[in-house]
């Protein structure tokens, strides 16, 4: 077993010093414009052969302080989509929602479709282990989403696809935050408990409800309807 080992290391060890030596007479005896060329068409095989491109969005940015708003933004995005396309899936509870929010597990992938162009976004996660002394020290697991797609749809998913991905993020966002009412509890005696409390507000009232006229209610909601179809809205 141990000469086995031996043997390939040393036939992995021979095959590095050719192909270093190969790449080294590439570079001295070949005219710059050649390479350029042979790189060019390096590259073109390469995208015939796996024509997919990928972008990741990471949890955190920068020195990984805060986090990215984008990675958000995909999550209450892709909540709705893995909830009726994933295999497996993953629940928590969002801050300020008002029920169980459901995502994809990691390593799973989900199929989403947009203007007759099929994507593919799936959700993953990388453990790190540093021995760097940090006064921010960064999450040993690093989690990631990663959108793959074709590269002749390049220009739909940059252009249009990802302002569509962050619209209805957000939007999903707003309607699973839930109002809360603040008051100050000072002087209440009770020294343990923070200044400020808050409860959920959930109004039982509705326009429905409203002590108006009904012609008058209609009308109004008959205005609503038309702004928020309108393309100002």
């Amino acid at each position: 077993m141990m000469m086995m080992k031996g043997e390939l290391w040393s036939n992995l060890g021979s095959t590095m010093a050719a192909i270093m030596f190969v790449y080294a007479m590439f570079r001295q005896y070949f005219p710059p414009q050649l390479q350029d060329c042979i790189f060019q068409y390096s590259k073109k095989l390469s995208n015939f052969m796996y024509p997919y491109i990928h972008i990741t969005f990471d949890e955190f940015t920068g020195e990984k302080i805060k986090k990215s708003e984008a990675f958000s933004v995909i999550q209450n995005y892709l909540s709705d989509k893995s909830s009726a396309n994933a295999k497996r899936l993953k629940a928590d509870v969002v801050k300020d929602s008002q029920s169980l929010v459901l995502s994809m597990d990691y390593n799973e992938e989900i199929t989403d479709e947009f203007n007759g162009v099929k994507l593919w976004w799936s959700a993953n996660r990388t453990t790190t282990k540093t021995q760097q002394f940090s006064f921010y020290p960064a999450p040993d697991e690093k989690r990631f989403y990663t959108l793959k797609f074709h590269n002749r749809h390049r220009e739909v998913i940059t252009g249009t696809y990802l302002s569509h991905v962050l619209k209805q993020g957000k939007a999903i966002a707003a309607n699973n935050r839930q109002r809360k009412l603040y008051s100050n509890g000072a002087g209440q005696g009770n020294r343990s408990s923070t200044t400020w409390t808050h409860v959920a507000f959930e109004h039982p009232a509705t326009f429905d409800t409203l002590a108006m006229d009904e012609k008058k209610k209609r009308e109004i909601k008959k205005d609503l309807v038309t702004f928020s179809n309108g393309k100002e809205y």
